[in-house]
């Protein structure tokens, strides 16, 4: 059997069991075109797949990945007797991917100027408006969306009456209810009455957030208006220590900003934790925490809920109920 034949077969193989495998498909493809599509997959070479994951650049964690995806392959590819061995380099042998830069966590005044900017302080574009572009903008950041669930979102998915969204076909095919607030409500209901006069190509199944002939919003287009955008607020997409800024930065600053104000309103953060984790669409709450970076901010917040806990530790009171507490035992 030819390589590009047990690719295809594996893919098929993911997908038919639920999986989107779009960013791996890739991958696979990669592959069989560096080692050769008509090459009998059997005669794969492990230095073939070494210098495959090496690639050309510096090493970064796409290696890893890479060795995943080659990895899962060649477990299906040596249970169909597709090969007979697997060529993969051991794990323990493979480079240590590098540390993982934090995400870039807007500051609430770079935001108001994010949002205004995105209001029309930048220069219009033909397609997109600035009104969509803005709840689009707030959409991502006011309910923690990821950038693809905005944009998917239709007429149906938006309960103006209840201020709920549904947010279906997400990451790893899940769907969830969103609550908005009510300032982000009231903003999607003055949109609604602007995206009422365009056309609905697709009744209630058309998208919500369009540009102005009715289409919906294309990937490149709120990516290029995004980066206008930053350049129009004069906000700098890099800062020290941290990734650049892009849309998926919003979601991030979302969750920080939310964990900080439950610290500052002394809130029970471990048992939010979870509802958070929910909100956002994560399995768990480990993927939720990876959204969290720690914001000078956050740092003084958690910082001043452990000087009082301590000091609560260190006073009399404190001392004296431990005593009665060891008496009484």
């Amino acid at each position: 059997m030819t390589l590009r034949e047990a690719v295809d077969r594996y893919v098929a193989w993911q997908r038919r069991h639920g999986a989107k495998f779009r960013s791996s498909a890739r991958t696979l493809d990669a592959f069989c075109r560096q080692i050769g599509e008509d090459r009998s997959c059997a005669t794969v070479a492990e230095d073939e797949v070494r210098r495959f994951l090496a690639g050309k650049g510096v090493l970064t964690r796409t290696r890893a990945v890479k060795y995943g995806t080659l990895a899962g392959f060649y477990r299906f590819a040596l249970s169909r007797s597709h090969v007979s061995r697997i060529p993969m380099p051991p794990r323990e042998a493979e480079p240590r991917p590098p540390e993982v830069a934090p995400s870039f966590i807007f500051t609430r005044d770079e935001l108001r100027s994010l949002f205004k900017a995105a209001g029309g302080g930048r220069r219009r574009c033909p397609k997109l408006d600035a009104e969509t572009f803005q709840t689009f903008l707030l959409l991502l950041y006011g309910a923690g969306l990821r950038n693809g669930e905005a944009r998917r979102l239709t007429v149906a998915d938006v309960d103006l009456d209840s201020a709920v969204l549904t947010v279906n076909d997400s990451k790893f095919y899940k769907s969830r209810l969103v609550p908005v607030g009510a300032d982000l409500a009231g903003m999607l209901r003055r949109y609604a009455a602007t995206r009422a006069l365009r056309p609905l190509r697709e009744g209630t199944a058309s998208a919500f957030l369009a540009c102005r002939d009715g289409s919906p919003l294309g990937a490149a287009i709120v990516r290029n208006a995004f980066r206008a955008t930053l350049r129009a607020a004069g906000i700098s997409s890099s800062k020290p220590g941290c990734r650049g800024a892009c849309l998926h930065s919003l979601r991030h600053s979302f969750a920080t900003h939310r964990l900080t104000l439950w610290y500052c309103e002394g809130a029970d953060v471990q048992a939010l934790l979870p509802a958070l984790s929910t909100y956002l669409g994560h399995g768990s709450v480990a993927a939720t925490q990876v959204y969290i970076s720690m914001t000078p901010e956050l740092l003084d917040e958690a910082g001043c809920r452990f000087e009082r806990y301590s000091e609560r530790q260190r006073s009399p009171d404190a001392g004296q109920q431990k005593k009665r507490s060891t008496h009484d035992a």
